[in-house]
């Protein structure tokens, strides 16, 4: 009995467990993407109009996009508060506005609903924060995939909640705002506890690559499962039974992985005493030996290797001396200037702020704007885009994006992990990677080459995604782990960046002088001649590849430049991975 308790406690304490249960989190947590099946909810239950519904929309996106206080949060609370911050925000956000839509309450002011829908969907920072904070923490040397998994999950929360909708069958089309502030707020509170460090650095098994193994399995299955639902239920009508037959599968496959804790605990023999290391290890001790005074001429500098480096640990720690003492000497006599640091170098903590003055931290930063926000852009509008070149059943390529999105934060992961872990090269070489695929995919579209519509649904949504696994993971190593919830959340900022920039500005404002100049031609080619009113809603409605190809060629050209951004991080960054992973660069 005594052997048993001490395994229940092994089990709620384990890394794997806290993994699964931040897996569950993310399952439901992206409620942003669920606005598109909302909106037509509110705008018929409102009586609302487009651009009303545009101002909802906005407020989504800055409640989606602003996590400023869910980083800071995880630094003096504990997860589960955290979480619980972002299950409040939610249940009441979501519930209030149900309750004016299925008008439980009187209508209130348009500005009203922005609130609600602004802090109901803020609430999901607080899920995202807590579960990639934790599970990072508790990973250190396998961030890659635990971002890529993470966020997948995030990805795919939008078509889980609607197959979980289906299932129950609601007599309304207002009790899916019902479901959205009740069904994660439920799931959340229940594992809330679960989610938080454990010292999983402390928990390494060599199990742990079979378990990442079967984790991924499971990831392929979810999604190609997914992607054979929605066929299913758009090329047939499946009956009530086989739609809740459906959603229970779907269920049992996204409770599956929680086998591995299970088995590693209850089945498997007792686990050996290895650790992994938070930060690099040598490093900060030669640092800390050195003390807080350097002699530094710039970050590249800093990090650079020396003759030191090549001799046993013994001797150098005796050159060290040496040098520190006559360092000192010299300093005393005034012969040479002694600088005191400023701050940590790559690969240590940092604050925001002190994250915010680093050349690395922008670069990454507008590279993500340029690229991210030229894949969300894709992503707001490839319904028009769909529709304008005949395509009847867009809410398909709508769905498809969503599923590869899926499909690259797993891949992007992946990959990245295994270049740094088996080349100790920079993890951003893999962002430059996807952001050559992008550039060529969107070049596809521009230039109006057959089926680009599939070559943009696949391409960018693998792309997108694989961003959202590789950065987060590459900005912890960099820039540490102690306010990665602070830098995690300001990054998020890119993409509804770039998205207003070329969604609002540029896509837009060139798909509505098309569709102006198509309708002129035709009011010409009907004889009417110029200067009759162009009617808003049933003209302005722009055909063919010409709609979107200019802008597909412009942010072509910016997934270059984010290219370029990226490599330059490659190459300033080279020296700082190689001490990481313990293979330095001659």
């Amino acid at each position: 009995m005594v052997k048993f308790s001490e395994k229940v406690g092994s089990f709620v304490n384990d890394r794997w467990l806290v993994f699964v249960a931040s897996m569950w989190v993310q399952s439901c947590s992206g409620i942003g993407y669920l606005f598109g099946s909302i909106s037509p909810v509110i705008k018929s239950g409102m009586g609302y109009n487009q651009r009303q519904i545009a101002l909802l929309g906005v407020a989504k996106d800055l409640g989606d996009a602003i996590g400023f206080l869910a980083g800071s949060l995880c630094e003096v609370l504990p997860i589960w508060a955290v979480l619980f911050i972002g299950v409040v925000q939610n249940f009441v956000g979501y519930g209030v506005v149900w309750m004016i839509v299925a008008h439980k309450l009187p209508a209130l002011p348009l500005w009203v609903l922005c609130v609600l829908i602004f802090i109901g969907t803020n609430g999901e920072t607080y899920f995202n924060t807590g579960a990639l904070v934790s599970c990072v923490q508790n990973f250190p040397k396998s961030r890659g995939p635990i971002v890529g998994i993470l966020k997948g999950f995030a990805g795919l929360s939008g078509a889980i909640l609607t197959q979980v909708y289906a299932m129950f069958h609601f007599p309304d089309q207002a009790s899916l705002v019902f479901m959205v502030a009740v069904g994660p707020s439920i799931v959340i509170t229940a594992v809330m506890f679960l989610v938080r460090p454990v010292g999983g650095h402390k928990q390494v098994r060599p199990s742990d690559h079979s378990s990442f193994l079967f984790t991924y399995s499971i990831c392929i299955i979810l999604a190609a499962y997914l992607l054979a639902v929605l066929l299913l239920q758009d090329l047939s009508s499946p009956s009530e039974k086989v739609v809740t037959l459906l959603t229970i599968v779907l269920l049992i496959l996204i409770v599956l992985p929680v086998i591995i804790p299970i088995f590693l605990v209850f089945f498997s023999g007792p686990r050996p005493v290895l650790e992994e290391s938070l930060l690099p290890e040598p490093d900060k001790q030669e640092s800390s030996r050195m003390g807080s005074f350097i002699l530094t001429l710039s970050e590249t500098e800093d990090e650079k290797s020396s003759e030191a480096e090549t001799l046993p640990p013994s001797e150098r720690q005796k050159r060290i001396a040496h040098l520190q003492a006559k360092l000192y000497q010299a300093a005393a006599e005034g012969a040479v200037r002694v600088k005191r640091r400023k701050g940590p170098r790559r690969g240590e903590d940092f604050t925001l702020l002190q994250a915010l003055v680093k050349a690395d931290f922008w670069l990454i930063f507008i590279s993500l704007v340029l690229a991210s926000g030229s894949g969300l852009t894709v992503i707001d509008n490839l319904g028009q885009m769909s529709q304008s070149l005949g395509y009847a059943n867009t809410h398909i390529f709508v769905s498809m994006i969503s599923i590869w999105n899926f499909l690259g934060r797993v891949a992007g992961g992946y990959f990245s992990e295994n270049i740094v872990k088996y080349y100790a090269y920079p993890r951003p070489v893999a962002m430059a990677a996807v952001q050559v695929v992008m550039a060529f995919a969107l070049f596809f579209y521009a230039v109006g080459w057959p089926g680009s519509i599939y070559v943009v649904s696949v391409f960018i949504g693998l792309c997108y995604g694989a961003h959202w696994a590789i950065v987060p993971a590459a900005v912890s190593e960099l820039f540490g782990l102690k306010s990665f919830g602070a830098l995690y959340n300001f990054l998020t900022l890119a993409s509804p960046a770039g998205s207003l920039i070329f969604s609002g500005v540029i896509a837009s404002g060139i798909y509505d002088y098309q569709a102006k100049q198509q309708h002129e031609h035709r009011i010409q080619g009907s004889g009417l001649g110029l200067g009759v009113p162009l009617v808003k809603d049933e003209f302005l409605t722009c055909y063919g590849t010409i709609c979107y190809s200019l802008t597909m060629a412009i942010m072509s050209g910016l997934c270059i430049i984010a290219f370029i951004l990226s490599m330059i991080v490659v190459h300033r960054t080279k020296r700082v991975y190689a001490q990481i992973y313990g293979n330095p660069l001659a």
